[in-house]
């Protein structure tokens, strides 16, 4: 089988007529995804008030879901729809590069915000003079740029593999699952695979865990009107965290067991809960706990009404 093979999703085998029960539900989904998330962006953009680290940085969380749903649910759209489930194996890298990069993506940006949080907390009179405009846009391009070349170089070594096989196991392309379709030996893309999810998963994880430790153990030492403004704040964060850390560990357990471990059902939950609950979920945590955001969102719901009945 040649490199620039086709190869086919056999998740969508034996749907049957409930493709289309799925095709309905994978839509509301992914619009309410589109539409809360472009909320929290439009509303932080608008508002000159909100323009600052914290709220940048939640921004920064919706436009990754925007963009790693869009890695998902219009192909998957499509599928749910189509006879013909066969993807090029260049689409299929292009698609892998999407979601990879947008796990990726969340991570380094949980981890600005823990880093932010941290400073905010810990050296709150310095915290302007250390945040500034200038080293958060560095922090966050640097937050965009190394996941992209590290995950680049990582699937530029699956595409120089001779693939044997075609069958893709999940819903979506997903760069283990075509490198065990090699028929060539593929250690070098393990070992830098494990180098990838060294720097991009477990650094930035152990990062954030020691800010929020360290928050912890800060807001101990201080009065409880500190420790409820402290906790105001970033239990967001932390709850955006663990949620996300869950769907993570959830994946990567799915996707190193042998194809029929798991039944369809599980498999299908398993391998999209990191791509649909923390997009569904981020803005609605962050519109409901921090008031300058849900109060200018009613604003505009508000507006948008008025606007209608005229």
């Amino acid at each position: 089988m040649e490199n620039g093979t086709v190869l086919y999703f056999t998740m969508f085998e034996n749907m049957g007529d409930l493709r289309y029960l799925y095709f309905i539900l994978a839509c509301i989904v992914y619009c309410l995804i589109v539409s809360f998330n472009f909320s929290i962006i439009l509303v932080i953009v608008l508002e000159t008030a909100l323009h600052q680290p914290m709220y940048i940085l939640i921004s920064c969380l919706s436009i990754n879901s925007l963009y790693g749903t869009a890695g998902l649910f219009p192909r998957l759209l499509t599928d749910l729809l189509s006879h013909s489930h066969t993807i090029s194996r260049h689409a299929c890298l292009i698609q892998a590069f999407v979601v990879y990069t947008y796990a990726s993506y969340e991570y380094t940006i949980l981890t600005l915000m823990a880093y932010d949080r941290f400073v905010a907390i810990s050296k709150p009179l310095q915290y302007h003079s250390i945040i500034t405009p200038k080293v958060l846009a560095c922090m966050v391009t640097l937050a965009w740029v190394f996941p992209m070349f590290s995950i680049g170089i990582g699937l530029i070594l699956t595409a120089r593999l001779k693939l044997c096989g075609h069958a893709l196991t999940k819903l979506y392309c997903s760069n283990w699952v075509i490198v065990r379709l090699s028929c060539t030996d593929y250690t070098v893309n393990n070992v830098f695979g494990f180098v990838i999810l060294i720097t991009t998963v477990f650094i930035p994880l152990s990062f954030i865990l020691f800010s929020y430790i360290r928050i912890l153990i800060i807001c101990q030492r201080n009065s409880s009107e500190f420790r409820r403004k402290a906790y105001h704040t970033c239990l967001p964060h932390m709850v955006t965290f663990v949620n996300y850390s869950i769907t993570i560990l959830c994946e990567i357990t799915f996707s190193r067991y042998e194809d029929g471990f798991f039944n369809q059902a599980v498999a299908v939950i398993l391998s999209l809960e990191f791509l649909v609950i923390p997009p569904l979920l981020n803005p609605l945590v962050y519109g409901l706990r921090f008031p300058d955001i849900h109060s200018k969102i009613q604003h505009y719901i508000k507006t948008f009404k008025e606007f209608l009945m005229i």
